[in-house]
């Protein structure tokens, strides 16, 4: 459980970051719900929270470009004071392709975003997390062990989230922060809207060793996990939440 803790979720407007702040607000944290340009679906979201009992409030920033790291933290500050739980979720796949059409464009677009953001918003949240917090970076199955066509850059950026996940939880355990990654695999959510259906939806259901695709949900609980009290002895760690697509 994570009650009168405050949390913050990056991308927490939408799709697997939606189902995280949900969560964490169900189990009584104070959420802060990110989003970069969809103002409505954050009010929902925040709604949402408040409807079951708990606490939210949403912020805008635009992460991947510069002077990020300091907007998203000023709009927090403005409406908190602390900060126990980060789960950097916000990311992108940028426009896939194989590598002899990747372009330096869009190369710069992912790794601004799923990298560099995700790093500089960790390093100034570090003055507002208070001992024995949490760090919780989403990255994927793609980065470690499957390999998927057209997915070089995406698996390159979030291979990155990997290591410094690793680094972090060593510069970090003297303050009783834990730092872990989780990892899902492919998760039914509107990115791949109209896409997962009929023979695409039963091979990628097949991928799984349970047979089905995962939910955001199913990637919340994993993260509510280590988020709560019950993870104190686990940092450093790669979660894989892919219901068994690497086995």
């Amino acid at each position: 459980m994570t009650t009168s803790k405050t949390a913050l979720v990056t991308g927490g407007s939408r799709g697997i970051g939606r189902a995280i702040a949900l969560r964490l607000g169900r189990d009584g944290a104070r959420v802060a719900v990110h989003y970069g340009s969809n103002a409505d679906a954050a009010k929902e979201t925040v709604a949402a929270i408040e409807a079951a009992g708990g606490e939210a409030f949403s912020l805008q920033a635009e992460l991947g470009v510069e002077g990020d790291a300091e907007a998203l933290w000023a709009a927090f500050d403005a409406q908190a004071d602390g900060l126990d739980i980060l789960v950097n979720n916000a990311g992108t796949t940028g426009n896939q392709a194989v590598l002899a059409k990747a372009t330096r464009e869009n190369f710069d677009r992912v790794f601004a975003l799923n990298a560099k953001a995700l790093h500089f918003v960790t390093q100034l949240g570090l003055a507002r997390l208070r001992d024995g917090g949490r760090i919780i970076n989403l990255s994927s199955m793609l980065s470690r062990g499957q390999a998927m066509p057209n997915t070089s850059i995406y698996a390159m950026s979030k291979g990155a989230v990997d290591s410094l996940a690793i680094v972090l939880a060593k510069e970090l355990a003297p303050r009783g922060i834990t730092v872990n990654t989780v990892s899902p695999g492919v998760i039914d959510t509107e990115i791949h809207e109209g896409r997962l259906v009929g023979a695409a939806l039963n091979w990628v259901a097949s991928l799984s060793s349970m047979g089905r695709i995962g939910t955001p949900e199913d990637v919340a609980d994993a993260v509510a996990f280590l988020a709560s009290e019950d993870s104190r002895w686990i940092t450093g760690h790669w979660l894989d939440t892919s219901g068994g697509s690497l086995l």
